[in-house]
C-alpha cells in the first residue's frame, strides 16, 4: 500500500493581520466619539438657549435615556423678555436726503425738493409700541439751516414733509443731520 503523505506548509509565527480587526475599533471609536460629540453640542445649545443674562448656566455630564434616543431634549421655561431702546438719542440715527426734484435758473441758482431717508443704527431695536418725534436740519440752503420734524411709528413707518429749498447754483450740496428725538406713547 501506498502510504499519502501531505506536506503541511510552515505556519508563520504570528497569524496573519486582517484589515477587518483594525476597523472595527476605529469604526466603534468613531461612532462612540460622534455620539458623545452631539450630546455635547445638544446640552450646551440648550444651555445657551435657555440661560438669560445673568443666570448661571448648569449642564449634566450625564445624559438622560431619552436625549440618546430622541435627540437634545427642550428645557421648558419663561421665554427671554425682548430688550428695547426705550430713549434713542440723535447719534442712533444717520440721515441723508433724497432729492425728488431740482429746477435750475442758471447764476439765480436752484429750487430743490429733498425727502429724508432715515436709518437707525442703535444697538437695540426700538419700541414697536412708541412712536418717535425726530428732528433734523436740513443745511446748504441760501437762507441758511431748515429745521425739519418727522415721525417714526412701528419701527418702520416714517411720516413727513418734502423740503423745498433754495440754492445758490447746481453744485451745492445738501446734507441733514438729526438734532433731537423724542418719544411717546
Amino acid at each position: 500500500m501506498s502510504e499519502e503523505t501531505t506536506v503541511l506548509p510552515p505556519m508563520p509565527e504570528h497569524p496573519p493581520k486582517t484589515s477587518s480587526r483594525r476597523k472595527r475599533p476605529f469604526i466603534g471609536g468613531l461612532a462612540v466619539g460622534l455620539v458623545i460629540g452631539g450630546l455635547a453640542v445638544g446640552g450646551v445649545m440648550a444651555v445657551l438657549n435657555d440661560s438669560g443674562p445673568g443666570e448661571a448656566a448648569v449642564a449634566s455630564s450625564s445624559p438622560s435615556p431619552e436625549s440618546t434616543t430622541k435627540g437634545p431634549q427642550e428645557i421648558a421655561g419663561p421665554a427671554p423678555e425682548e430688550v428695547f431702546n426705550e430713549a434713542p438719542t440723535a447719534q442712533d440715527f444717520t440721515l441723508t436726503l433724497k432729492t425728488t426734484s431740482k429746477q435750475c435758473f442758471g447764476s439765480a441758482g436752484c429750487n430743490i425738493v429733498v425727502q429724508p431717508d432715515l436709518s437707525y443704527g442703535g444697538l437695540l431695536p426700538l419700541n414697536p409700541g412708541k412712536s418717535y418725534s425726530i428732528t433734523y436740519e436740513v443745511l446748504g440752503a441760501d437762507d441758511g439751516a431748515v429745521i425739519q420734524t418727522m415721525e417714526l411709528s412701528d419701527q418702520t413707518s416714517l411720516t413727513f414733509r418734502d423740503t423745498v429749498v433754495s440754492t445758490s447754483g447746481k453744485g451745492v450740496r445738501l446734507t441733514a443731520k438729526v438734532t433731537d428725538v423724542q418719544a411717546q406713547g
